[in-house]
């Protein structure tokens, strides 16, 4: 049964950021006369909107506060749910998909007491602390999550942590993100390539991402002093820009890694492919800061289906990326010695980095790759229409 689909998500491209990217990859693949988009604002997406083929439009999602107790507040949503009712009186929705809880899932609450148009809303893990932390939010989310006719999650993990925090499980579906291993794949060394990054001789570990706590960028650091006395020509590279990033500065200078730590800052996606190829090992040290965890860990996938091993921390979904002493290590990221332990044993054996390498590239082959992950989704997205 065909159907008209609305998303409704703040985070999309050019937007950086995981939930984002896994949108794209995804709805882009999806028959684009069936699936409208509205997506954030963004200074940039204009040029980005105009080189893609999606029906896409740009609301003002980025909202102060997801509550409905301020006039401001208040606004801002009426202001949403009339451009979403043009929307679907224009276009004829059938159904509405929601990038997360607040502030989407709550306009995919309001379609359907409005308009009868069941909705989907998706899950990510780390906002579920968020929601809690508010008895406004936490009412206002449980409403979106207790109608939805559907819920995304993004791993295993994430369904026990919602199912924690909300008592719902019988609409949950898991649905991984995918990677496009026809763009994500391994290439030979390239020194000229190497020169330009500043990386020639160097066994270069590398993290992309936002430069937020739970990712686990300072403990990366702290670990760099023991990994270097065993690798002397270490290079610590992080990819991404954030509210860490001064902070991170700070211990790279306390401990005088100036030349062993590289930031990048914000960087395109054809430096992020290049990054993730001439690199020798991928490092995601995630940990739980305050409730807030890593629900999958997508660049962990990235990285392998480039052919590098990944090492990750045992806290949220990371474990679900990964063939854990196969295609990587889990390790316990509270702690620095933890971490550094598990790249000097990587780095220091040329043999198991590459042999773990390729087995990271199979692996994502048969069990990420988009023309696997489409068909799933696609099966979830019809039983929209036999609720």
């Amino acid at each position: 049964m065909t159907m008209k689909t609305l998303l409704l998500t703040e985070n999309f491209p050019p937007k950086v950021g995981g939930s984002g990217r896994w949108f794209w990859e995804l709805y882009s693949r999806m028959d684009h006369e069936n699936y409208l988009v509205a997506a954030g604002n963004d200074p940039d997406a204009h040029d980005f909107d105009m080189a893609h083929g999606l029906q896409c439009m740009r609301w003002p999602l980025t909202l102060i506060n997801w509550g409905i107790t301020s006039f401001t507040s208040i606004k801002d949503y009426l202001n949403l749910f009339f451009l979403m009712r043009a929307a679907v009186k224009t276009n004829r929705i059938d159904t509405i998909h929601c990038g997360r809880g607040l502030p989407e899932g709550l306009l995919g609450w309001l379609a359907w007491k409005w308009f009868g148009i069941p909705y989907l809303c998706y899950v990510h893990g780390e906002e579920l602390p968020t929601y809690h932390s508010s008895k406004e939010y936490k009412f206002l989310s449980q409403l979106v999550y207790a109608n939805a006719h559907r819920i995304v999650v993004n791993s295993a993990n994430t369904r026990m942590s919602l199912i924690a925090h909300t008592g719902i499980a019988d609409t949950v579906r898991i649905m991984h993100p995918g990677v496009d291993t026809t763009y994500f794949m391994p290439k030979e060394r390239d020194e000229e390539l190497c020169r330009q990054l500043g990386w020639s001789g160097r066994k270069v570990i590398l993290t992309v991402g936002r430069l937020q706590k739970r990712k686990g960028h300072d403990h990366v650091i702290l670990a760099m002093k023991r990994i270097r006395e065993h690798i002397p020509n270490v290079l610590y590279v992080i990819a991404g820009e954030g509210e860490e990033r001064s902070f991170l500065e700070g211990l790279v200078v306390a401990d005088h890694l100036q030349e062993h730590v590289q930031f990048l800052g914000k960087v395109d996606d054809t430096t992020i492919l290049a990054c993730y190829q001439q690199c020798d090992l991928f490092v995601l040290a995630n940990r739980e800061v305050d409730g807030d965890f890593e629900g999958f860990g997508m660049v962990l996938v990235e990285a392998q289906a480039c052919g590098k091993p990944v090492i990750a921390g045992k806290s949220g979904g990371t474990a679900e990326t990964m063939i854990p002493g196969e295609t990587g290590l889990l390790v316990d990221a509270e702690w620095p010695e933890a971490i550094a332990d598990a790249v000097v044993q990587l780095l220091g054996d040329d043999e198991k980095l590459i042999s773990m390498g390729r087995q990271a590239e199979e692996w994502v082959r048969g069990n990420f790759d988009w023309q696997v992950l489409v068909l799933q989704a696609e099966q979830i997205f019809s039983e929209l229409a036999q609720r």
